[in-house]
């Protein structure tokens, strides 16, 4: 029976099939009850079957955060669903890291996918604004860089994401708060919107609700994070955050944790752990203000000092509260406070802190007592205090960064350097110091402190040489110091002659190598490229022969103590001259002969290449995280390993240098030595000017032949041209007396044609004789006609001319079509005039003619010749009233015709084209109206 019955009974079910048919319900069903159930069943099989449910409902599920918006229960269980899909179970067969990135794919290929989740951060369900938080986290750590712009192109969703962080649920806030640190890092348009979207206020009030740095826990960590990511390498953010007030809002944080470290109660012992990660965390975020080099920093150090954050940060270094590793990270910050900044480098030595002194010690430093009772001592001296009084190997690193801190104090402020120097010298020489100072730690400490506390010397030698480093006014002022008194007897030892021998004592007595490290640090960079301080050196000549000693016979000595004594000899040699107490003539052989090129350049190079100097910048200079115990590995200055790097090459080749020729030095403006360069280029030059003079003679050769060629060519040119010239001479004589000849045949021809001519004359003069009443007569009426013709014409033309004025105003003031019309009207009108005028000339001339025939008939009658003239007088009198008037008339034409011009520019310039041609054919048609126009009347 039961047989029967599982064999009619329905085959099992797969997952695989169950999948397909939820999927199949859910992209299909019309119902949301329907959808519904279909996301149930597959939320079940997401975490033991996430490829099979994202490949079959992955686009039906996103698909019902559009459909299903408004129905919360379904929202929950699709974001539920997704989420396990990003999240399985590790022991399920289908788990891969590319289904999340796959998942991640989805989402972001297009834009309306992510704007869905951010739209549900606008409604007040708890798990809507969850899990959407927690799924666009999701994705965008698969697909950070889509993700991000796909939240930028969405309408509002970086307000959105902002506005969680003053959401009161704390889930939903805390989400949306590491969502947006996931976001930040590495977008800077991101981290700008994000800023505008008044994020700072925002974080800064979160920071206060959670219990501000004494109290709060990791979401303050997460806060400062968040203030990390904007404020990171954003100059805009930056000063937007000055702008809107915030410094101040870091400098209460920081006082208030300094006030509570100072009352009775402290910080308890648990919450101090969290409270140290914070204060941290802040003084990490302050330091992003001050990264050296970019262009807001200046302006963000005078607004933290403005805003008292300095003295604050000060305080808390300074605090016996205070871990060590805090302290550390403070002095940090207060050394980024004020590098480069001249102002707030004076200003920040004015400063007074409680001095750090261990216990440990018996060395006081000098405390004022101020009325509250508070010891104070000013911070120089409180940062020396720590630095070389401090002996807990714990402290290393707030002793490290004291020693920064007094670094920055002189970075690039030459005074401070000279002032620091000078004080350091006056302690020393009055044998008096109530302070720490690092000439006397140099050169007067005993033993005993050298061996307990290496670090001691060390830092002293680096603050020295970073007070020394490129600064020749200060070298020059420790060179002065000495001891002893030669006028009394004593033999006068120098600075750098007591600093070489702590350090040959130091190397034969086996000290700890950091303290022969640090003498050999600030001696290289003290005798690089200053020759008087290497003479100074040479001075005392044991001391080569020392170091020549542990180069070549220091098996006990590290390779880096045999380094740094083969680099000072190279640079005692490189910058030694001929006038040294042990002349480079000399040293050049001792060094050869004794520790040989190759067993130089071995120790150098090795050097270079061990793993402290090599991988200085990669290696920690500190305390590693964890040692309780011991000494760090740091023996290198950060300024040194630069300087050495840099000039490597050059200490190489030292060795090969010819001891005849000097290195150029150009301090102050002065140089001083020899420049193999500058020979060979003078010797170079000499070369090329020789050459130059014998090219240049060769030439005056050339020339001067070709000069001789051309004094040749020209006296042959001269005789040539006499010759020439000669024969022209003569033929000149010639033509002159043939012309004699000539002129005389002439003038007798002419004679004989003037007395024919006179004969003619006087057979003329009697015709004309007969001639002269009847022209007398004719000339009389002709004079007569033409005057009274005359006067007719010229009232003819007055009135004429009065017309044309009118027709002319009137023709100014009408339309385009009438100015054609009066200047056509016009143009014949005085070509009219301008014929009949010609035609008077013309008549006035025939008259002058007769006129002319009548006087000549007149004056050879002597009888008539009187009554002729008085006619003639009569005559030209009327010829020059008729002459005045046309000179009247044609000045009227010559008006006449500069109107017209004018008429054809307005013509012009209404937009009316006139050609040349135009114009001349209105000139043509005026001379023939006026012709027509004299001959009618």
């Amino acid at each position: 029976m039961f047989r029967i019955l599982e064999a009619q009974a329905p085959a099992k079910q797969t997952a695989t099939d169950t999948i397909s048919t939820l999927s199949s319900r859910l992209t299909n069903g019309t119902l949301l009850e329907d959808r519904r159930a279909a996301i149930l069943g597959l939320r079940s099989f997401a975490k033991e079957y996430p490829a099979s449910v994202a490949s079959g409902a992955l686009r039906g599920l996103i698909s019902s955060l559009n459909k299903d918006a408004e129905d919360v229960d379904t929202i929950k269980v699709v974001l539920e669903t997704l989420l396990m899909l990003f999240n399985p179970n590790e022991t399920s067969p289908e788990a891969s890291e590319d289904i999340a990135l796959w998942l991640a794919d989805e989402f972001t290929q297009r834009q309306d996918n992510i704007t869905v989740l951010l739209d549900l951060l606008d409604t007040n369900d708890f798990y809507s604004r969850l899990y959407s938080l927690q799924l666009i986290s999701a994705i965008s750590t698969a697909r950070p860089g889509r993700t991000q712009e796909c939240i930028l192109t969405a309408p509002l969703g970086i307000a959105r994401l902002v506005t969680t962080l003053d959401e009161r649920r704390d889930a939903v806030r805390n989400e949306g708060l590491l969502l947006l640190n996931s976001l930040t890092p590495s977008s800077p348009e991101l981290q700008k919107l994000v800023a505008f979207e008044n994020a700072f206020d925002r974080i800064f009030a979160l920071i206060k609700i959670e219990g501000s740095l004494k109290h709060g826990g990791i979401v303050v960590q997460d806060c400062l994070s968040l203030l990390a990511n904007l404020l990171r390498l954003n100059v805009s953010n930056q000063s937007y955050f000055r702008e809107t007030g915030c410094v101040p809002k870091v400098a209460k944080l920081l006082a208030d944790v300094v006030k509570e470290q100072e009352t009775d109660e402290g910080v308890a012992e648990w919450a101090r752990s969290q409270r140290d990660k914070n204060l941290w965390g802040l003084l990490a975020v302050l330091r992003l203000f001050l990264v050296r080099g970019t262009m807001g920093t200046q302006a963000n150090q005078l607004s933290f000092w403005q805003s008292g954050v300095l003295l604050q940060v000060l305080h808390l270094a300074f605090s016996k509260c205070t871990e060590n590793t805090i302290r550390a990270e403070a002095l940090t910050t207060c050394a980024d406070l004020i590098r480069s900044h001249a102002d707030l480098q004076e200003k920040f030595a004015h400063l007074e802190v409680t001095p750090m002194i261990d216990k440990t010690q018996t060395t006081q430093v000098d405390i004022k007592s101020h009325q509250n009772g508070v010891s104070q001592v000013y911070v120089i001296d409180g940062l020396l205090g720590l630095a070389l009084d401090v002996s807990s190997p714990a402290a290393f690193d707030a002793r490290l960064a004291a020693c920064e801190c007094i670094k920055a104090y002189c970075f690039s402020h030459e005074q401070n350097q000279i002032n620091f120097l000078g004080r350091a010298i006056s302690g020393y020489t009055a044998g008096q110091d109530s302070t720490p100072n690092v000439i006397t730690t140099l050169i007067g400490d005993p033993q005993g402190a050298r061996t307990s506390d290496p670090y001691r010397l060390w830092l002293a030698a680096v603050l020295v040489l970073h007070l020394l480093y490129e600064n020749y006014a200060a070298k020059a002022l420790l060179m002065n110091v000495a001891e002893g008194d030669a006028s009394h007897g004593e033999e006068v030892i120098t600075c750098i002659q007591a600093l070489t021998g702590k350090l040959i004592a130091g190397l034969q007595k086996g000290e700890d190598e950091r303290v022969s490290i640090g003498y050999l640090m600030l001696l290289c960079a003290w005798l690089f490229e200053e020759p008087d301080a290497v003479n100074d050196f040479l001075g005392e000549g044991s001391s080569v022969q020392s170091l020549l000693q542990v180069v070549t016979q220091g098996s006990n000595n590290s390779v880096l103590v045999q380094g740094l004594c083969a680099a000072l000899l190279g640079i005692i040699y490189e910058f030694s001259t001929k006038d040294s107490p042990i002349p480079r003539a000399v040293l050049h052989p001792l060094l050869v002969s004794q520790m040989g090129r190759e067993r130089y350049i071995d120790t150098v190079t090795r050097l270079r290449e061990h793993p402290l100097l090599r991988d200085f910048e990669v290696l920690p200079q500190g305390l590693v995280s964890g040692q309780t115990s011991g000494l760090p590995d740091v023996y290198f200055d950060k300024t040194f390993v630069a300087f050495l790097k840099d000039n490597f090459s050059r200490l190489l080749r030292a060795i090969d240098r010819d001891p005849g020729m000097e290195i150029p030095i150009v301090a102050n403006g002065i140089q001083r030595g020899i420049s193999r360069e500058l020979v060979d280029s003078l010797r170079t030059q000499l070369s090329d000017k020789s050459q130059a003079l014998q090219k240049s003679e060769s030439e005056l050769l050339s020339l001067e032949r070709r000069l001789d060629q051309e004094q040749a060519n020209h006296r042959r040119s001269k005789e040539t041209a006499t010759a020439e010239l000669n024969r022209i001479k003569s033929i000149n004589k010639g033509l002159q007396k043939h012309h004699e000849d000539d002129v005389n045949q002439i003038h007798s021809n002419h004679q004989a044609m003037i007395e024919q001519m006179r004969e003619q004359h006087r057979e003329e003069v009697s015709a004309l004789t007969a001639q002269m009443r009847q022209s007398q007569e004719e000339a009389a009426n002709s004079a007569t006609q033409i005057r009274e013709r005359n006067d007719a014409e010229v009232i003819d033309l007055r009135r004429i001319i009065q017309t044309l004025q009118i027709d002319l105003k009137k023709a100014g003031k009408e339309h385009l079509q009438d100015l054609e019309i009066a200047h056509e009207e016009y143009c014949s009108k005085v070509s009219t005039l301008e014929f009949r005028s010609k035609r008077a000339e013309e008549r006035f001339e025939e008259a002058e003619i007769r006129a002319a025939r009548a006087a000549q008939l007149f004056k050879t009658n002597s009888a008539k010749a009187a009554e002729h003239e008085e006619a003639l007088q009569r005559k030209e009198e009327a010829r020059k009233v008729a002459q005045t008037e046309l000179d009247d008339l044609l000045m009227v034409l010559g008006d006449l015709e500069e109107k017209r011009i004018r008429d054809r520019q307005r013509l012009k310039t209404l937009g009316e084209e006139v050609s040349d041609a135009e114009e001349a054919g209105s000139v043509y048609s005026g001379e023939d109206d006026v012709e027509d126009g004299h001959i009618n009347t």
